[in-house]
């Protein structure tokens, strides 16, 4: 991990962080989340941590506790960090989280077509277990399968 990536700041979002989680969103992913999603993730309580360098969210993630587990619902970097270590330093902050949670196991799913984001997680130690057929659009009349993954943190 770069010394600029070890300098940036992680901290949970608060309500007044998502029109930049926003911005974000919606530049990364052709099917963004809303601003709804964000703001019931937060008063659900789930986990919602932002990465900052400086003034600047560059990335955010999300995940929701269960019994004994956690499930990752979303995890960005701004287009333009991309490539920097960020995705793995916000993976290492969900699974050290996960633990103080007491989950003995961690859950995601990812789209199929997502190489990059295979390749972090598996390179974190998820294992591939189902897949999710038609689970994200892609457009008006497709759908892309998802790969469910998981690891055990026991």
């Amino acid at each position: 991990m770069s010394v600029a990536v070890q300098r940036m700041v992680l901290r949970d979002l608060t309500r007044q962080d998502v029109p930049q989680v926003l911005a974000i969103e919606q530049s990364a992913y052709s099917h963004p989340w809303t601003q709804g999603h964000f703001v019931d993730a937060l008063a659900s309580g789930y986990h919602c941590v932002g990465l900052w360098d400086g003034e600047a969210l560059v990335a955010y993630l999300v995940a929701m506790p269960g019994v004994q587990e956690t499930h990752l619902l979303n995890v960005t970097v701004a287009p333009e960090q991309q490539g920097q270590g960020l995705a793995r330093r916000l993976l290492q902050d969900w699974l050290d989280w996960s633990r103080a949670q007491g989950a003995m196991q961690v859950w995601l799913e990812v789209r199929e077509s997502n190489a990059r984001a295979l390749q972090v997680y598996a390179h974190a130690g998820f294992v591939r277990v189902h897949i999710r057929k038609d689970y994200y659009p892609m457009d008006r009349t497709r759908r892309e399968h998802a790969v469910v993954m998981s690891l055990n943190l026991d």
